[in-house]
């Protein structure tokens, strides 16, 4: 997972750019109309941000997203609004399909020379915490966002003030803010390498013992820096950060599994089951077991036969 800040250029006489992919988030294609396709290296499976707002939309897949300092599981239908410089990562198990569009109009940009955009700036604001779309909502913006990829040119510029009108003017109850801080990281970070180094780490390691001299190894920085830097970037210090992946990891796996409680805190990284099952009820606000009970029994049910 190398490289944080992802650079993104539109297409020349194109303000916004629309990606799309059918497999993996490595294999993306930047899509100028319906007949212009460009093939570009995807990086929405590493730790990274980017000056542009997103829009992301997955069709066909499932698995954990990091979004600022929450972190959750993801599944198709998924709508997410993205702010400037929110870090972001895409956790997928298996394949994965979707649609992103990506723009930026900071303050001085044409955009907000037309007084009917004022109302987007409260919008662009909170989508600094990353937005989540359900309901009717998020049906609408799905169906939009295939017919974006259809289009160019003036057509589509129109398409994408109606997605921004539909954002804004979305329910609350249909509208659920991921981080719990606004991020606005700066471009020029000098830690930005080496604080992926250590994301990297975490994502492929949480399960086993997780030293932090490995990490200060591996990021070469002090302990003290460290710890500054990677609050700074991620929302959550050290321990609960790894925390909160183990803890992802367990809750999925004691509604898909039927392994005991046990089992499924020491597969997790957790030592004493005293101290997950208590961890688990500090941020689930219940038990492992109530947990489990709780989310299968919203399962829906098979039909019968």
């Amino acid at each position: 997972m190398r490289g944080s800040l992802e650079r993104i250029s539109s297409a020349t006489g194109r303000s916004f750019r629309v990606l799309r992919w059918a497999d993996n988030l490595r294999d993306v294609e930047s899509v100028r109309d319906a007949s212009h396709v460009e093939r570009i290296p995807g990086v929405g499976d590493r730790w990274h941000y980017h000056v542009e707002m997103e829009l992301t939309v997955f069709t066909h897949g499932e698995g954990a997203f990091f979004v600022g300092d929450h972190i959750g599981p993801f599944g198709a239908g998924e709508v997410i609004l993205l702010g400037e410089n929110l870090p972001h990562h895409w956790s997928v198990r298996g394949t994965c399909a979707g649609l992103s569009v990506q723009w930026n109009f900071p303050p001085e940009h044409a955009f907000w020379a037309f007084p009917e955009m004022l109302p987007l700036a409260g919008l662009f604001q909170k989508s600094g915490h990353g937005i989540r779309y359900g309901g009717r909502t998020a049906a609408a913006i799905t169906t939009g966002m295939r017919e974006l990829a259809r289009t160019s040119s003036l057509e589509r510029l129109g398409l994408l003030l109606r997605l921004l009108s539909l954002l804004a003017g979305a329910p609350v109850s249909e509208q659920t803010l991921l981080s719990r801080h606004s991020f606005s990281l700066p471009a020029d970070s000098i830690h930005q390498q080496a604080i992926s180094e250590a994301m990297r780490y975490l994502l492929a390691n949480f399960r086993n013992e997780i030293r932090l001299d490995e990490i200060l190894r591996l990021t070469h920085m002090s302990k003290a820096t460290f710890s500054r830097q990677f609050k700074r970037h991620s929302g959550k210090t050290f321990s609960e950060f790894v925390a909160h992946l183990r803890l992802q990891a367990a809750s999925r796996e004691l509604v898909e599994t039927d392994r005991s409680v046990l089992e499924i805190a020491l597969a997790c990284g957790f030592s004493e089951t005293s101290f997950f099952n208590r961890i688990f009820r500090r941020i689930l606000h219940s038990s492992p077991s109530e947990y489990r009970a709780r989310q299968r029994a919203r399962q829906p049910r098979p039909a019968l036969s």
